[in-house]
């Protein structure tokens, strides 16, 4: 019998080589190589033999007929708006979150919704291979969840599980998680780079081929990347992460990847006792309980994917003991504070060199889009000037090098929430060219 070829996979990157190293060459990780067997290039017959793998024509574009993908609401709204309008037939969606923010809890909702609102006995199975059945019995009792279409299984073979999803009429099905599934076909244990994308692979075929939407949970490791091989974030139709504080109520659903829609929008939780809930005005989550003329504090109108927020940003600005002054933002890109401080230092005079300048967003959002520099920079002129802003004020605006203030889109979106929410005073590119216009209007 001949030799069963094999090669070495590194279980960090998922990188291949033809024999064993002690240090991967890709990543640099010592003895993280891992002997895998080599799948054959060829078909068994049913009479033994062997034949070429079949392989498909091309075919002219125009051919091809469209197939109109249906989408399935989950009646959770905010994931409903993270997806792209609901659940599309026979999709894959990755879930990654830090352990402990409330991922297996937002899937067990997820669940009870499809199962209460379907017509099919048991059309929802929820597959754990790190819960037993009495603990999820007793999240789901804190929930409410009485789950009476809603089927367990605490497998972690991944061959058993594709069996029973075949076998079952089944309308959704979750995977808890896919580090600890695995399959006999393949040496290693579960979690490594081989199994993670053998069994994730098989998962997927299953679910494409009766249209079942499979919700893959995955864990992510210190640097805050998905753990497992960076194939399996290809593999899968959407990414979807689960970001918050542990210690606070707030919860954010963010895509990162999204064949079937936009990747710019973002779901908002709050974390109860009951379980998730979702957040009716997010605005208020994150602005102060008590408003009022507080210096180092400005309300900044940004857009998330298509929803208009008002966000706190809040600036301290205190005497630096360092030759070198601290800049740290938390909610902020830092290259871009650093580039903000620089403009009010040359363009306002203002002497932010011997300054420690400390920035934060409230509630654990982390804004990205431009259109919050000048909420940034009016936190840092009223913390250094120690005067606060009137009373309901927000701002939004981009901040260029020169100083000057710079359009953004959807001003009349942001400046229509501002309103419902109460505030007055709108200080947007339409009224101020530059920032020091602002700073003589509102400073001096």
């Amino acid at each position: 019998m001949s030799k069963t070829k094999t090669f070495f996979v590194c279980q960090q990157c998922g990188a291949q080589f033809p024999k064993w190293l002690g240090r991967c060459s890709e990543c640099g990780e010592w003895n993280s190589l891992v002997e895998t067997p080599q799948a054959p290039m060829t078909l068994r017959t049913s009479r033994g033999g062997e034949q070429a793998l079949a392989f498909e024509k091309p075919r002219r574009l125009s051919e091809i007929k469209s197939v109109a993908r249906s989408r399935a609401k989950t009646k959770i709204k905010e994931l409903d708006r993270v997806l792209g309008g609901g659940i599309v037939s026979g999709s894959a969606v990755l879930l990654a979150g830090e352990p402990g923010i409330g991922k297996s809890t937002l899937m067990l909702q997820l669940t009870a919704k499809v199962a209460a609102n379907s017509s099919i006995q048991n059309s929802v199975l929820y597959v754990s291979g790190e819960e037993s059945a009495e603990q999820i019995k007793i999240r789901a009792q804190r929930l409410g969840i009485k789950g009476d279409n809603l089927l367990f299984l605490a497998e972690t073979n991944a061959d058993l599980i594709c069996t029973q999803i075949s076998e079952l009429n089944l309308q959704i099905a979750i995977i808890d998680s896919v580090q600890t599934i695995w399959t006999g076909e393949l040496a290693g244990t579960a979690g490594s780079v081989g199994q993670v994308r053998e069994s994730t692979n098989r998962l997927l075929r299953i679910g494409k081929k009766r249209g079942i939407p499979i919700f893959l949970i995955g864990h992510v490791t210190k640097t805050g990347a998905i753990a497992g091989p960076k194939v399996l974030e290809h593999m899968v139709d959407t990414v979807v992460y689960f970001e918050g504080d542990r210690f606070g109520s707030v919860r954010l659903l963010r895509s990162t990847k999204n064949r079937f829609g936009p990747t710019d929008e973002i779901g908002i939780f709050e974390m109860t006792n009951q379980g998730l809930i979702e957040a009716s005005n997010p605005s208020r989550l994150f602005l102060s309980r008590k408003r009022g003329k507080v210096p180092g504090s400005a309300v900044v109108a940004t857009l998330e994917g298509t929803r208009p927020m008002l966000v706190e940003i809040q600036a301290l600005v205190v005497p630096t003991q360092l030759v070198v002054p601290r800049r740290i933002g938390q909610g902020v890109d830092y290259q871009r504070l650093q580039l903000i401080t620089a403009v009010l230092t040359k363009k306002l005079n203002l002497p932010l060199a011997g300054f420690d300048i400390y920035v934060n967003v409230t509630g654990g959002l982390k804004v990205e889009e431009p259109a919050v520099d000048l909420g940034v920079a009016l936190a840092i002129i009223s913390s250094f000037k120690n005067l606060a802003l009137r009373e309901k004020t927000v701002c939004f605006g981009e901040l260029g090098l020169l100083g000057e203030v710079r359009p953004v889109s959807q001003m009349d979106k942001r400046k229509k929430e501002a309103r419902r929410l109460g505030f007055t005073t709108i200080i947007s590119p339409e009224k101020y060219s530059s920032i020091a216009q602002v700073f003589k209007q509102f400073f001096k």
